[in-house]
């Protein structure tokens, strides 16, 4: 099957909320390896393979640009050089963030919108826009699944993905659905306490090049591309 490739924004590997979150999921990333997940009173009823599952596949992550396979004629060290150059007119910035429910999901969550976020999120959708494939039609209707607005619609069309401009919301997924809302609380307040320490604010200083190999495979991170320009005012 065909690579595929993701722009997302993932912590270095040196940090402590990378060791941290790639522990919880159970595998790092940018080794492939997994990784020993701590054990954390409060959620000894909960199996934690089966609720990290789905983001132990992508690796700890935003979406900036949603997976996607090369155009053709693209080719992979074109866009890695692509992110490198984008990368390099980019300036770091600050914003708080922690985690918190999204739906039945639980994610790292920017605790106010940014506008730098926001603006990142949208260059990236636009400038690696040049090395997506068109979806396929199975991949078309797996996302027509969901229930979209005509506007999604149109933006899964054009951009390969709804969730995009107005429509994007910063979070970097920590579980997979959890159903009950008390359940789900009880998680929360785990987890809020296990990353007290990575909880506020956070500079976000690169970008990485995620790559799966095929659909059966996980996301490993092909390289990570720091930002050059300087900084500015924090968000």
């Amino acid at each position: 099957m065909t690579a595929r490739y993701a722009i997302y924004y993932a912590p270095p590997a040196d940090t402590p909320l990378w060791r941290k979150a790639a522990a919880w999921l159970g595998r790092d990333a940018y080794t492939g390896e997994p990784r020993a997940r701590p054990r954390l009173a409060g959620l000894e009823g909960l199996d934690l393979d089966a609720l990290t599952a789905d983001p132990r596949g992508y690796g700890f992550h935003a979406t900036l640009k949603a997976p996607f396979e090369l155009a053709a004629g693209a080719a992979e060290s074109e866009l890695l050089s692509a992110a490198g150059e984008f990368a390099a007119r980019q300036s770091p910035f600050e914003a708080a963030m922690a985690p918190a429910a999204l739906g039945r999901f639980l994610a790292f969550r920017l605790q106010a919108t940014t506008t730098r976020m926001q603006d990142l999120h949208a260059a990236c959708v636009r400038d690696f826009e040049p090395f997506r494939a068109p979806l396929s039609d199975q991949d078309l209707a797996r996302r027509r699944k969901a229930p979209l607005t005509s506007e999604q619609d149109v933006r899964l069309a054009t951009w390969g993905y709804p969730y995009v401009f107005d429509d994007f919301r910063f979070h970097m997924t920590l579980t997979g659905q959890i159903a009950d809302e008390a359940v789900r609380a009880g998680a929360l307040e785990v987890l809020c306490e296990h990353f007290e320490a990575e909880t506020g604010p956070h500079r976000f200083d690169g970008i990485a090049v995620f790559k799966q190999a095929d659909r059966a495979r996980p996301f490993d991170i092909l390289q990570r591309f720091d930002f050059r320009a300087a900084a500015l005012a924090k968000a």
